[in-house]
């Protein structure tokens, strides 16, 4: 078969990801601390950009956040007006848009310099890891060069709870080192602080701690390392039957044994601070409910009146000026419209949640009802993917507290005598049910799920089991009184 060339027309579909559709989801998924610092850089990166200052400049100058420019004309739709190949000068009147707001003439008068200071939460030291404040104590300590090394080879099989992963057989592996070597070393290591570091294992962290607290000769002491698993069922008797002690003994060693650590590496968390600020804020206004934008600390954008007159001179006079103004202006105007609609996005999306739950904001939990996304989605006509983006990591400021979006949207349980619950409430009841139990026969969750079904629930015993767990309430076992 002889082998030719041919030109064919073929039309397809394909989803293209262009600077502005991104730059639009990238502001989307954004809380308002993260969303205030990307605004600043791209101030900084973008000479096109500025804030305003106050609100006496001319409305007309001024990009309005939904996209709006001068003589009230829209900037076009997002197809044309963000288009990638598409030159921003062509649809937009240059003359108008940058007409005169401030006055032509270079103005006179001193020079302010704003200095770049530094903050005070800047300067404040990071706290030692626990690996660091170990690795510290060996360099401090007079050890061979032999034990220094087996000494970092465990605290580097430390995990961030305290507890050491690799027992000594592995350990003297690694560098071929003698076992007994490792066991003595590892000694040391287990002495170093916190008390009860590179345990293998809850009793033997326990036992490090009361050895610490000079209490080896101690009923607590004898109870971790003997009758741990008594200790754990709550069996207080059968302890004292078998340490030959009292009650009250058993109760006051069993007092201090609650006063240890069982993650000695807590502590040393490195998670940066998460700080709250809610992004939009419900009030009740005249009986009804309003959402307000949080929008404190939001600079207000606009072109720099400095470009702005370079652009009308012809670009600068060098056609590499020109297209950096363009490309610059064009990313500007993209900015501006994907902020607006952010926050039209968030105010839609939480009118929506309001008008959901209003009863939740009235009555608290019991109120709660079941939602999804798809129902605020359908609501406001948008993709369930951009109702995920905007409830995710944001925050609501509401009547009954802070809340992040995505607490109002639940899974629903089936209701005989009327309308389906949603999960939070049934977890809520769960709650009140094992508040109020007899601790001496705590309920079981077969228990739970039958009260709940008297009620008009349709659960089962897992699910009670689930939910129990989610909110890590241990089981009935745990929660017996000591007998």
């Amino acid at each position: 078969m002889a082998l030719e060339q041919k030109l064919t027309l073929r039309l397809q579909q394909r989803l293209v990801m262009t600077p502005a559709l991104q730059m639009a989801i990238r502001l989307l998924q954004l809380n308002k601390l993260e969303l205030e610092n990307v605004l600043q850089e791209e101030m900084v990166e973008n000479p096109m950009l500025e804030e305003r200052e106050g609100p006496e400049e001319s409305a007309d100058m001024a990009v309005q956040p939904d996209g709006v420019g001068l003589e009230g004309q829209e900037q076009g739709d997002a197809e044309d007006s963000l288009s990638e190949d598409a030159n921003p000068f062509d649809e937009i009147n240059i003359e108008a848009y940058f007409q005169d707001y401030y006055d032509a003439q270079p103005r006179t008068g001193p020079v302010r310099e704003y200095r770049d200071q530094v903050q005070l939460e800047n300067m404040l030291a990071a706290r030692p890891t626990m690996e660091q404040q170990l690795l510290w104590q060996l360099e401090m300590s007079d050890t061979s060069p032999l034990e220094m090394e087996i000494g970092r080879a465990i605290i580097g099989n430390v995990d961030e709870e305290g507890y050491l992963t690799l027992d000594t057989d592995e350990l003297a592996v690694l560098g071929n080192w003698p076992v007994a070597l490792v066991e003595s070393t590892l000694k040391w290591v287990q002495k170093l602080d916190p008390p009860g570091v590179a345990a293998r294992d809850l009793r033997e962290c326990l036992l490090l701690q009361l050895e610490h607290l000079d209490a080896t000769q101690t009923l607590a002491y004898r109870i971790v390392d003997q009758h741990l698993d008594l200790l754990i069922d709550r069996a207080h008797s059968a302890i004292g039957r078998r340490c030959r002690a009292s009650l009250v003994e058993v109760g006051a060693a069993v007092e201090l044994i609650q006063s240890l650590n069982p993650k000695p590496g807590a502590g040393y968390t490195t998670e940066p601070s998460r700080y709250i600020v809610p992004d939009v804020t419900v009030i009740k206004d005249a009986g009804t409910y309003r959402v307000v934008l949080n929008e404190d600390g939001l600079p207000k954008l606009r072109i720099s009146r400095l470009y702005r007159q370079m652009l009308r001179s012809g670009g600068g006079g060098s056609k590499e000026t020109s297209d950096y103004l363009h490309a610059k202006l064009k990313s500007a105007l993209w900015l501006i419209k994907s902020f607006g609609q952010r926050q039209r996005t968030i105010q839609l999306v939480a009118e929506s949640i309001v008008k959901y739950q209003e009863a939740f904001l009235e009555g608290g939990l019991a109120e709660l009802r079941p939602l999804v996304l798809s129902d605020v989605a359908d609501d406001i006509e948008m993709h369930v993917s951009t109702v995920s983006r905007i409830v995710n990591g944001k925050f609501m400021s509401t009547p009954q507290g802070i809340l992040e979006m995505r607490f109002f949207f639940h899974s629903s349980l089936g209701h005989s005598n009327g309308p389906d619950v949603s999960s939070v409430s049934v977890k809520e009841n769960i709650r009140k049910l094992i508040a109020g139990e007899d601790t001496r026969k705590p309920l079981s969750d077969a228990r739970i799920a039958t009260a709940l079904k008297e009620e008009g629930l349709q659960i089962a015993r897992r699910t009670v089991a689930k939910y129990r767990e989610e909110m890590q309430i241990g089981a009935s076992k745990l929660r017996r009184a000591p007998r």
